[in-house]
């Protein structure tokens, strides 16, 4: 029989194992990369493609956000990869909504060094066209944040990594088992150096007892998109409002974020129940992408629940006004999530094999940066 070799497997062609076989490429390995779908469905294309460095966890993840921007940026200039460097509008229509963006801003010098700064009313809605205005107090500028188009990003870095580096990715390809150095798949038996399970949601085929044992959970969200928004219209900033400073851990610990979420559990108690908060973001070709919803388990059914697409559209239309907000697109997608504060998982589970898994909605924004760590610059 034929023994294949690689320097390194990779296992999964999502965004976190492309990461990570960029990341293996660059440093002049022979990478291989298998997944079982013909192309990427899963988590990495059912997303709004933001890369969204403000939302994330202060100090070193917030710099490993920072670094796959970068990177993305890199592929970006080489491709001519859609990827606009539009930043990002929280937009406050509350005061304890400018509270808690206040109090971020006060306690968080390595934001403001990055130009993040509170923004008057009249200075958002210059910089957002679609900002609604009535009651707007405030907004917090961020001009880190880009903005790239899933569905085409994905197989854009894939085709990158085949030409500029001769990475060999096997999509339809199924690894049946890793059993160092050999790894079997459907395309025969390879030996490597190094594999990484990159395997996203499926995390219970390979090494089933790590991912028991890891306290991953999956979650669901509901997603929608626009049309073509008329005349070309671009959106500009992505947006958010309120809801999205009970979300993202770039929030946690601030004083100011226990009343708002007070207030929200009062006033929005289903948005509350169903993790809802919402983004705004665009495609290359310009439809706008709005969600999501957040439900975590280890199992979910399988149907969209319309009241809450209803809330997520209700709640967008407290802060944002779109030129035609006619939905042509829902879909459900799913994730692995930790849910103890962790940013990741990465381990061990037997000699030259590492699992990296539970970045949870912040693959696009995170994974360059984690692989470079993973890996070895």
């Amino acid at each position: 029989m034929t023994v294949n070799q690689a320097d390194t497997v990779v296992v999964g062609a999502g965004i976190v194992g492309l990461a990570h076989a960029l990341a293996a490429a660059r440093r002049g390995e022979r990478v291989v990369v298998f997944e079982r779908d013909d192309f990427a469905v899963g988590a990495s294309i059912r997303n709004f493609g933001m890369i969204w460095a403000i939302g994330q966890e202060r100090g070193a993840v917030y710099e490993r956000a920072l670094r796959s921007r970068e990177i993305w940026l890199e592929i970006a200039a080489k491709t001519g990869l859609w990827a606009e460097q539009t930043g990002s509008l929280h937009l406050a229509h509350h005061p304890d909504e400018v509270a808690v963006l206040e109090e971020f801003l006060a306690t968080t010098p390595a934001a403001r060094e990055r130009g993040v700064t509170l923004l008057t009313a009249q200075e958002a809605t210059r910089r957002s066209a679609v900002a609604r205005p009535d009651g707007l107090l405030a907004a917090m500028w961020s001009p880190t944040e880009v903005n790239v188009d899933p569905r085409r990003a994905i197989p854009a870095v894939a085709e990158h990594l085949v030409a500029e580096y001769g990475v060999d990715i096997r999509f339809g390809t199924t690894v049946r088992s890793v059993d160092p150095p050999t790894v079997s798949t459907t395309a025969g038996e390879w030996r490597a150096g190094r594999v990484i399970v990159c395997s996203g949601n499926d995390f219970a085929t390979l090494y089933p007892d790590v991912f028991a044992e890891s306290g991953l959970v999956r979650c669901k969200l509901q997603m929608m998109r626009t049309g073509v928004q008329p005349g070309g219209r671009q959106l500009g900033p992505m947006l958010c409002g309120g809801l999205t400073l009970l979300h993202y851990a770039a929030f946690d610990g601030l004083g100011a974020r226990a009343p708002l979420a007070e207030r929200m559990a009062a006033e929005l108690p289903f948005h509350r129940e169903h993790g809802i908060h919402v983004l705004l973001s665009q495609t290359a070709d310009g439809r706008l992408t709005i969600g999501d919803s957040h439900a975590y388990g280890t199992t979910h059914d399988p149907f969209e629940n319309e009241e809450i697409n209803e809330a997520v559209l209700a709640y967008l239309a407290t802060f944002a006004t779109l030129p035609d907000a006619r939905i042509t697109e829902r879909w459900t997608g799913y994730y692995p999530s930790l849910r103890d504060g962790r940013t990741e998982l990465v381990v061990s589970p037997e000699p030259s094999v590492t699992v990296v898994n539970g970045v949870g909605g912040a693959g696009m924004t995170l994974s360059f940066g984690l692989a470079e760590e993973v890996v070895g610059a």
